[in-house]
């Protein structure tokens, strides 16, 4: 039994028929909030995103009293300028490890995240300046005969 020979017509109408993928859906809770996980060197932030006025909350603190560096807050809110969704959304974050700058960078990986999830059109812009990546780099582990991961203890001639 030969196989079936099909022209170039017929596969092209063929492919036309395959459903394309649907675009992507808002992923929502019942609250009508999107939440997503954000990860940096040993900080890992819970990150709940709604429609309001551009408070952000914390660990049950305010922005300003939880992060007392101004670079800590812009690093927070490079998602949202980057979106143009400055003051759009109320943020609440839980944020646990790590220290103040890893935190920071865990809770914008996780607003930028939620942001794809309640409006999935943003994820280009969002993926072009690199935040939906998980910034992977982390500290190195110390090594045995080391002074630290590298550092050799001081060599001695005599």
């Amino acid at each position: 039994m030969a196989p079936e020979t099909h022209s170039l017509e017929d596969l092209k109408g063929a492919i036309e028929t395959v459903d394309a993928p649907e675009a992507r859906q808002p992923k929502l809770d019942k609250f009508g909030r999107a939440y997503a996980t954000g990860k940096r060197k040993n900080a890992v932030a819970r990150v709940w995103l709604k429609p309001g006025s551009g408070k952000i909350v914390i660990n049950g603190r305010d922005l300003e009293r939880y992060f007392a560096r101004p670079v800590l807050r812009m690093i927070l809110n490079q998602p949202l300028v980057a979106a143009a969704r400055e003051k759009q959304f109320d943020i609440t974050a839980t944020v646990l490890g790590g220290g103040l700058s890893g935190q920071a960078g865990a809770i914008r990986h996780g607003i930028s995240r939620a942001l794809t999830y309640f409006e999935p059109e943003l994820r280009g812009v969002l993926k072009k300046d690199g935040f939906l990546t998980r910034d992977s780099r982390v500290v190195e582990r110390k090594k045995y005969g080391k002074a630290k991961a590298r550092r050799s203890f001081q060599f001695s001639k005599r």
